[in-house]
């Protein structure tokens, strides 16, 4: 399954967008770079340190210059001053939209960084520790691991 087909099913799931969130918000997560290793840990194809760093690269570079930028702009638009409620949701679902077609494609770089599968699956909680470490700001790992238990199966 693809990265961005197996991300839409997980964050689907009870609970992982919560948690996600949290990671993100509290604690300054790269959303897509830790499921991302969530995925590959659980589809046998567990990146190295080399792919790891650089997905970490990857994701700031994408994280400072787009997707962080256009979540702004859309949580801005719940104050922004002069707007009517019909105009206000409409610029906002445009900017909601930009922002996931952002993280798609982040999500595709991302997916060409990573290994074939090789059938060996690694547990998801350390991949995503790795991961939040290469990013420069580790995550506790109790949150990874709850975010790794909600993650579906099979």
């Amino acid at each position: 399954m693809s990265f961005w087909n197996w991300a839409v099913r997980a964050y689907a799931a009870p609970e992982v967008e919560a948690l996600c969130l949290e990671l993100q918000d509290r604690d300054g997560q790269s959303v897509c770079l830790l499921l991302w290793a969530g995925w590959a840990a659980l589809s046998g194809r567990a990146p190295g340190s080399e792919a790891i760093i650089a997905a970490a690269g990857l994701a700031r570079a994408w994280e400072t210059g787009v997707i962080g930028p256009l979540r702004a702009a859309r949580r801005g638009l719940e104050t922004a001053p002069s707007l009517a409620g019909a105009e206000r949701a409409s610029l906002k679902s445009q900017v909601q939209a930009a922002e996931l077609a952002a993280e798609r494609a982040l999500m595709g770089a991302l997916e060409a960084l990573t290994a074939v599968d090789d059938g060996e699956r690694a547990d998801p909680a350390a991949l995503m520790a790795r991961a939040s470490n290469a990013w420069g700001q580790a995550a506790p790992f109790e949150a990874l691991r709850a975010l790794s238990s909600a993650f579906p199966r099979g």
